[in-house]
């Protein structure tokens, strides 16, 4: 069952360079319970506010000057420290060329604007529940793997210390030749 308080305090990070459509979307999603929303429109701004904000959702226009969505659609997937980060495309452009070329660099979800508002937001909706179930398995997959360390490390000290008293007995077989 998904858990609204949870994914209304996840960041989302909203990317369009018509200052318009970014408050549109900031407000929108702030109506439905979204308290960290973050908008950008200059998109060579963007990788530094993704490392400072640290998003879990992005919502990302395609045709932008200086660095246009596809541009920073590559450079965000070529980040590998991020694992799992849905990047929602939203654009105007509505040809296959384009959906396909937006897929293909890493883009998540697709939509065209005039964006049906419903249907934006329950994709948002799943994305971040997926997005929060992604960093929840991710950290238990971290805890289990520094437990394994920690064990391996107290095995290995309990092994040397086993040799060690080992060497300090007396060697024989615990057998008497009758």
């Amino acid at each position: 069952m998904i858990s609204e308080p949870l994914l209304h305090r996840m960041k989302i990070l909203v990317v369009d360079d018509d200052r318009i459509t970014v408050t549109l979307l900031e407000q929108l999603l702030q109506r439905h319970g979204y308290s960290r929303v973050m908008g950008v429109t200059d998109s060579r701004e963007v990788l530094e506010t993704c490392a400072a904000f640290d998003p879990d959702l992005i919502l990302l226009d395609l045709i932008m000057p200086e660095m246009d969505g596809f541009a920073l659609l590559e450079a965000l997937r070529s980040d590998a420290s991020e694992s799992f980060l849905p990047i929602v495309v939203l654009t105007a452009d509505v040809s296959e060329e384009a959906k396909s070329r937006a897929l293909e660099a890493g883009a998540t979800d697709f939509l065209v604007k005039p964006v049906s508002q419903t249907e934006a937001l329950l994709r948002i909706r799943n994305l971040l529940e997926v997005r929060r179930l992604h960093v929840l398995l991710e950290n238990q997959r971290s805890a289990l793997e520094e437990a394994v360390r920690e064990r391996t490390a107290e095995l290995r000290q309990t092994i040397a210390e086993l040799q060690a008293l080992n060497q300090r007995l007396p060697h024989s077989s615990g057998f008497s030749n009758v």
